[in-house]
């Protein structure tokens, strides 16, 4: 059975995470839950129940592709710290991830770990692998806990809040029946050091995104994130804070979020097999990873590396509506690809036009995708408030989808301003 506990603070470090203190309240332990392997409510072929040395129980699987199902109940909506302690004795390594709404109805497969690996160990102690800033929702939870490729004496897995979800303060409504695009809000980068955390704050972790991504986004990091003669340079570091990779990744949200109205990135992306650069917007209604596509999300500036040609920039960038009625995983969305030059070397300017009834993007003032579909909620739920996010990916489902260029090391992406316009 699950159950809360306060958890003293730990410092530890293992593959796939970074050693940190946790710094949370005295009152945020009082939210996490241990989930102790035993409870699970209905298993896989190859599992069985055994004790371990402490006379505690622990859960031995048999076979490479078992499963174990558990009913986890989070009681605050935020972002998470998964634990798994667990021992392999096999001589191999082994990989295991947590599937989060196994009952869901579209039928998905959420993935909120990423890839665990657990290395073999020849004594008896079990060893903690973490995974940081999973998003969960305050709801029980109908979870599948998967062991790959070896067997696993697991004891438990532990979920501690990092960060609760904050709403967002503000919501800017532009006007777009007048005849002229006016300013209302943006960011020059015109300061020195971090963002401005007036409007921007950090989303943090390295739970794969959905997307199995290598990097930890890091929160409040100068090498990752920083104001630099007026600029904003999103930078990934290779093997770097205890990770395969540290980047960032910024977002309005908790600060302001915009209906309607036009959103200009001006920005150089980087090349190279592996990089994927982003500029969108993704809906304030976002809790967890059930809440997407049907919370909205619009591709403004999208770009993977591998679509670029190394020696003079010229590459392909992307727009697309993810909603309920369309996004990727049922591969129906709405997009458009265009050639630009010199991505790399050069600024260009990627722009929204988002109006009550569609949503225009451009790449230096040229059209190239369209969308209108306002028929239901689930194709139109653009009437919402949407934050901005900017970031740089390396590696995942597509960034990564031509492997990673062994020889890279860093990569920027570079953003000159972020401006908010309405029409008067």
């Amino acid at each position: 059975m699950y159950r809360f506990l306060v958890l003293p603070i730990l410092l530890f470090s293992c593959k796939g995470a970074v050693t940190e203190k946790n710094t949370l309240p005295d009152s945020a332990t009082q939210n996490n839950v241990v989930v102790e392997a035993e409870s699970f409510l209905r298993q896989s072929g190859g599992i069985s129940v055994v004790k371990n040395n402490h006379n505690a129980m622990s859960v031995q699987t048999a076979d490479t592709g078992s499963w174990l199902t558990y009913a986890v109940t989070v009681p605050v909506s935020g972002r998470y710290k998964i634990k798994l302690i667990a021992a392999n004795r096999t001589g191999k390594e082994a990989h295991c991830w947590l599937e989060d709404y196994i009952d869901n109805k579209d039928n998905r497969t959420y993935n909120v770990t990423g890839k665990i690996q657990v290395a073999p160990m020849d004594t008896s102690t079990s060893s903690t692998h973490q995974i940081d800033g999973a998003p969960l929702a305050a709801t029980t939870h109908q979870m599948k806990l998967h062991v790959e490729n070896s067997a696993l004496i697991i004891d438990k897995i532990e979920f501690e809040l990092m960060k609760t979800q904050v709403p967002t303060k503000k919501v800017f409504k532009q006007k777009t029946d007048g005849k002229e695009w006016k300013m209302v809000w943006s960011d020059e980068f015109d300061g020195q050091g971090l963002p401005d955390t007036s409007k921007w704050t950090f989303d943090f972790g390295n739970w794969g995104w959905g997307n199995n991504e290598l990097q930890y986004y890091t929160s409040g990091r100068t090498e990752n994130a920083r104001q630099e003669n007026g600029n904003l340079i999103i930078e990934a570091h290779k093997n770097d804070a205890g990770m395969p990779w540290s980047s960032a990744r910024i977002t309005t949200r908790e600060k302001v979020s915009f209906i309607y109205g036009k959103i200009d990135f001006m920005a150089k992306v980087p090349g190279g097999k592996g990089t994927w650069a982003a500029g969108w917007l993704l809906g304030d209604k976002y809790t967890d990873e059930l809440s997407w596509p049907y919370c909205g999300e619009v591709d403004i500036l999208e770009n993977v590396g591998f679509e670029m040609d190394p020696l003079t920039g010229k590459g392909k960038t992307h727009a697309s509506i993810h909603c309920g009625a369309y996004y990727f995983k049922l591969g129906n969305q709405p997009t458009a690809i265009t050639e630009v030059e010199n991505m790399n070397n050069a600024y260009h300017l990627y722009s929204l036009e988002w109006f009550p009834e569609r949503i225009d993007i451009f790449i230096d003032g040229k059209k190239y995708f369209e969308y209108k579909d306002t028929s239901s909620a689930l194709s139109w739920p653009y009437n919402d408030p949407q934050n901005i996010i900017l970031n740089l990916a390396m590696g995942g489902g597509w960034g990564g989808a031509k492997g990673m260029d062994p020889e890279i090391t860093s990569q920027q992406f570079i953003i000159d301003y972020v401006r908010v316009y309405e029409l008067q």
